[in-house]
């Protein structure tokens, strides 16, 4: 993987930025009275490095044709999702109040009456199909760069958990991205190791899982997910790869960024001890 010499003060501005998005989401899962804060808190690095640097976007035109896409898979997490988009300005942080009201704008799996929001997330497993549809498409509508080169319209960008590789449909699409060298799609796992039910190798065992992505025809690079020099340099690196979808595997810890909720909780109510050590932490 390239190694990047990132400027410090970017990387310590990011990673205010995902504190922030912490503290965003710990306040939309307490509208609610309780959410899906575990895994939250692990992609909080992955949106900070996608919406707040990587991503060729335009929060005052969210439905510009040529933007990044990003498909959030594992969409009952949504709660970090609308955080970011909030913060990067695609509505106003009033809305956060109405995360999983009857009617109201944020519900509990995203969809796309948010703006912003690219993929309706309901069932798990289905959000990499619908990112290689968008990546088939953008080929389709490929574009001239100045130079005269052929490039797809956008890039596609799909986070996914790893408790979502126990199902087929997973494997269906990663094996039709490989097929079709679809090098404009970059997808994350979120490889924080549980799921709703307890650990995710002791439900079904996905190991070895470089090897795996590697045989369906994927380039594959791994990163500590809570550091963002490493995310940067994964998203670079895959972004320069001409003849094969790539993917990352970020190495994250669930809950992080709250020591009391580190790889103990999944959904849960939240209470107000809970949000008082939360707030706390990440003071």
């Amino acid at each position: 993987m390239i190694k990047v010499s990132h400027d410090p003060e970017l990387i310590i501005k990011l990673e205010g930025k995902a504190k922030l998005l912490r503290k965003h989401t710990i306040e939309i899962i307490r509208y609610a009275g309780k959410g899906w804060i575990g895994g939250s808190f692990s992609e909080a690095e992955i949106f900070t490095a996608l919406l707040f640097h990587h991503m060729r976007i335009d929060p005052k035109n969210p439905d510009w044709p040529e933007r990044d896409r990003l498909i959030l898979s594992k969409a009952h997490c949504c709660e970090m999702h609308y955080a970011a988009l909030g913060e990067a300005g695609y509505f106003p942080k009033k809305y956060f109040s109405t995360y999983g009201k009857f009617g109201g704008m944020l519900q509990a799996h995203s969809q796309r009456t948010v703006p912003g929001v690219d993929y309706s997330g309901g069932s798990l497993g289905t959000g990499l199909s619908f990112a290689v549809g968008e990546a088939i498409a953008a080929k389709l509508f490929s574009r001239k760069t100045s130079d005269d080169i052929t490039v797809p319209r956008n890039r596609v960008y799909c986070i996914i958990g790893d408790g979502e590789c126990d199902g087929g449909q997973i494997w269906e699409a990663a094996l039709s991205a490989g097929h079709h060298k679809l090098s404009n799609i970059t997808t994350i796992i979120d490889r924080n190791r549980y799921q709703s039910t307890g650990a995710v190798d002791s439900i079904i065992e996905i190991e070895p899982l470089s090897e795996k992505w590697k045989s369906f025809r994927w380039n594959v690079l791994e990163v500590d997910g809570h550091d963002l020099g490493q995310i940067l340099d994964g998203l670079e690196a895959a972004k320069r790869i001409t003849d094969k979808p790539s993917i990352i595997i970020a190495n994250t810890v669930k809950g992080k960024g709250v020591p009391s909720f580190e790889n103990k909780v999944h959904f849960s109510p939240l209470t107000n001890e809970m949000y008082n050590e939360a707030m706390n932490a990440l003071a």
